[in-house]
């Protein structure tokens, strides 16, 4: 900011400077993983997907096409990309595979899912 002509401040506070730069430093990984995860889920499709699987537990693609209305090969991209990343895993039974959130992204995840369940009750009442 020393550099930047337009701010009007008289004295920069050194110290809350230093103690912000170092808390985002310290807090990179962490920066990193949560944009990620908001990337993935900033498709709304991709958003519903993790939030019925939440609701559900596991879901496999067929359940997930009726319920979204979308074609298979569809939901099967969207989940593709969610478990490329990490967020969601599979589990084999016979020919069907059933997908689940990992258990690691569920803290993440559950403060944006309570605002939805907590709208949608606002809104039918």
């Amino acid at each position: 900011m020393e550099n930047n002509q337009s701010c009007i401040r008289v004295f920069a506070d050194k110290v809350q400077i230093d103690n912000c730069r170092e808390m985002l430093q310290t807090n990179d990984k962490a920066f990193s993983q949560l944009s990620g995860l908001l990337a993935l889920a900033g498709n709304e499709v991709r958003l519903k997907i993790l939030f019925l699987l939440e609701e559900e537990k596991e879901l496999c693609p067929c359940d997930l096409s009726d319920i979204l209305g979308m074609s298979i090969p569809a939901v099967s991209q969207h989940l593709r990309k969610l478990k490329d990343k990490n967020v969601i895993e599979g589990r084999r039974e016979g020919q069907t595979i059933f997908y689940s959130l990992r258990q690691e992204q569920l803290p993440l995840l559950q403060p944006f899912f309570k605002h939805i369940i907590i709208n949608s009750k606002r809104v039918t009442i």
